[in-house]
């Protein structure tokens, strides 16, 4: 498929005559146009929205002018960017690769350069990882600043929205516009820690070392959660409440129309139904004592890791291990923070991201740290 595959099919691809290209996934509202959500069906049974969501009035408002919707996975329940109705779009990062999901259009979108800035969504890692394949960056805000309403829900206690562009700069801009304004002046932070207890292999490991040193701050490397069984605890725990909370949103929704799903949207949305009451909350405890953890760790600090545990994979072959995904990107919407990935990385001779997370509130903070050294980080170009 082409990289004009990244826009969803009912909308031409056009060039903006003024203003900086803004490409919208599928789940956000765009006044008189489909929203679609990634699913033909979900497009047949809902109106076409009367008017933008928050989100994107923002970024009008800003000087964003709309070029088109991009593709999404089925109802964003996937990180692969695989659509079983409407393809896979390209990834001009790794020709022959997957571009990641779930908003896989938008990281596509801006990396053949028809858009220059993405607006997407990201649950368990939907901006991030599209991010990490396609070599742009992608950032997650904290939680509570960016605003949903408008916005096609997955799981409403991890989904955001959060932008996707190649230019730190156009980043801070658009971020600045997006987000509101923080509670308080924050202090910064001091280091940056790298976890020992990181469950990636030694290639990737290395280099989220070499990619954390660039960054001009101090680098510490100790434990998270000191074992491989706390890192699978969290991924665990953050699945079942991701999973209750996208059945109440959808469940209805899916029992009266049956729609068809690709196989990886289908397993998740069947184990969604299955959760207990139980379970759900015995998950949101859990997720309590993750979040209360990762809080003190993260004051003054920033944690990198890698945005996945390795590049995209190739078209055809074995899909990633989500659950080994997961693992990684969990971390920041079980704290609600910010996190950034960066172009920093490669694995494989393939672009891989540096993912950084914050303390909730911190945005402007990561943000900065990208803009002060564009030149520094590997494989980046100046402003």
């Amino acid at each position: 498929m082409t990289a004009e595959s990244a826009f969803v099919p009912w909308l031409p691809v056009s060039e903006a005559a003024a203003g900086r290209r803004l490409a919208v996934k599928d789940v956000i509202d765009v006044a008189g146009l489909p929203t679609g959500a990634g699913h033909p069906l979900w497009r047949e049974t809902h109106p076409v929205p009367g008017r933008d969501a928050e989100a994107v009035a923002r970024l009008r408002s800003a000087g964003f002018t709309v070029i088109g919707k991009t593709h999404t996975d089925e109802l964003a329940y996937s990180l692969a960017g695989t659509n079983a109705h409407y393809g896979i779009p390209e990834n001009p990062a790794a020709p022959g690769h997957l571009p990641g999901g779930s908003s896989s259009g938008s990281g596509s979108a801006v990396a053949a350069n028809l858009a220059d800035l993405a607006l997407g969504t990201d649950t368990a890692g939907s901006i991030r990882v599209p991010a990490s394949y396609t070599s742009l960056i992608g950032f997650r805000p904290t939680h509570s600043r960016a605003p949903r309403s408008g916005v096609v829900p997955l799981a409403p206690s991890f989904d955001t929205p959060g932008l996707i562009t190649r230019d730190p700069f156009l980043l801070r801009t658009a971020a600045t516009a997006l987000l509101d304004p923080p509670a308080n002046r924050a202090p910064g932070f001091e280091r940056v820690l790298v976890p020992a207890d990181l469950p990636v292999g030694a290639e990737v490991r290395n280099a989220v070392m070499d990619g954390a040193r660039v960054l001009g701050v101090e680098v510490e490397e100790e434990p998270l959660f000191g074992a491989a069984e706390g890192w699978e605890r969290a991924r665990a725990a953050f699945a079942v409440v991701q999973g209750a909370e996208a059945w109440a949103c959808h469940g209805a929704w899916i029992r009266r129309e049956r729609p068809r799903f690709g196989p990886g949207v289908a397993a998740r949305f069947a184990a969604a139904e299955a959760i207990s009451a139980d379970e759900h909350a015995e998950a949101r405890e859990t997720l309590r004592e993750v979040a209360d953890l990762l809080h003190r760790v993260l004051r003054a600090t920033v944690v990198a890791l890698p945005t996945t545990p390795g590049p995209a994979p190739r078209l055809g072959a074995a899909p990633a291990d989500r659950l080994a995904v997961v693992r990684l990107t969990c971390l920041a919407p079980i704290a609600g923070a910010p996190a950034l990935s960066l172009p920093a990385l490669t694995a494989g001779g393939l672009p891989l991201g540096l993912s950084l997370t914050a303390s909730p509130g911190l945005d402007e903070c990561l943000l900065d740290l990208a803009a002060q050294q564009p030149r520094r980080l590997p494989g980046r170009g100046g402003p």
